[in-house]
């Protein structure tokens, strides 16, 4: 079957997930997550793409980035995916491929869907019950986006800066994460980014479709992929600091 044409327009954000090959680990301690944010910092810079947030779980990604170029995200991954899996395989002692094919994304809407987006990424830890408390998990932006700990790695998005300031946005982001997150808006994420269609209300997705030509809607939802889940066997031999 062919693959689709890649959705990447500039100026919009992006929700990304790439996984381990097979739901094989990709990440094996501490040394990887390291290497793993210094590749993805160097793409983003080199090729204009801006990161909101992420977490790094065992056997998958999440990223949520606008691109300020229309293909800024793919030659991001391109670039990352090359030094990190050269980097993974020379350390490990191993060959082949280490992701299961491309990354899946979806371009997301600037209103409340992106903010959906930050929680459901930052809150993967927690629905993998490898920690109760998203501060907890040292892999992932929430300490970044909702304590105000400083990293390299982090641009906020306008949506984001438009909490508040200071400590008033902090406070804000946090109460995003108080209320009980809905069955819905988690399965909507899950098939827009998994199926690459367009993550926002009816006005959103037709002015995507306009804008690339291609359609972006939801259709039935279609089988879930083999071993495709959010949910990952924690790695006990992580270490606890999560260096950017």
């Amino acid at each position: 079957m062919a693959r689709g044409n890649r959705v990447c327009p500039a100026g919009v954000a992006q929700h990304l997930i790439q996984r381990g090959n097979n739901g094989q680990p990709c990440f094996g301690g501490r040394e990887d997550f390291g290497a793993y944010a210094h590749w993805l910092r160097e793409a983003a810079e080199r090729h204009r793409v801006a990161i909101h947030a992420w977490v790094f779980m065992t056997n998958h990604v999440h990223l949520l980035a606008t691109p300020f170029t229309d293909e800024g995200v793919s030659r991001m991954m391109q670039h990352l995916g090359r030094r990190y899996v050269r980097y993974f395989n020379h350390v490990h002692g191993r060959t082949g491929t280490l992701w299961e094919g491309r990354f899946k994304a979806c371009v997301v809407q600037d209103s409340a869907y992106l903010m959906r987006c930050y929680r459901y990424i930052e809150l993967n830890p927690v629905r993998a019950r490898m920690v109760s408390d998203p501060a907890d998990y040292r892999w992932s932006s929430y300490r970044v986006n909702a304590l105000g700990i400083q990293s390299v790695l982090c641009t906020p998005h306008e949506i984001y800066r438009g909490l508040g300031q200071g400590a008033e946005r902090l406070t804000a982001y946090r109460a995003l994460f108080a209320a009980q997150v809905d069955d819905e808006p988690i399965a909507e994420i899950r098939e827009a980014t998994r199926r690459g269609h367009a993550l926002g209300d009816e006005r959103f997705v037709r002015e995507m479709e306009a804008r690339t030509g291609t359609r972006l809607r939801a259709g039935k939802p279609g089988p879930k992929a083999k071993g495709e889940s959010d949910d990952c066997i924690p790695d006990t031999t992580m270490a606890s600091e999560f260096l950017l």
